[in-house]
């Protein structure tokens, strides 16, 4: 497990990378020309975006309700429907 406040220090493509290998991919969305993935990465939620040549981690507040978090993506996924 990689101190939370170490991980921060790292440059944000070496932020992405760890995340990208060692999270949870949860859901995708598009913003303008932007590629968004919601990822699950030690306990927390983490956003990578990413566009040609540029990847970004963000990561919400302490206390951010999960539903406030993955409202954005809820177009994108799956809804089971009731058996007929």
């Amino acid at each position: 497990m990689l101190e939370h406040s170490l991980f921060h220090k790292l440059p944000p493509w070496r932020q992405a990378e760890i995340v990208e290998q060692k999270g949870m991919a949860l859901a995708q969305r598009q913003f303008k020309d932007w590629s968004i993935t919601l990822f699950s990465f030690e306990h927390r939620f983490l956003e990578v975006w990413a566009k040609p040549g540029t990847e970004v981690v963000t990561s919400f507040r302490p206390g951010a309700a999960y539903m406030d978090i993955i409202e954005p993506y809820m177009h994108g996924l799956p809804v089971p429907t009731p058996e007929a």
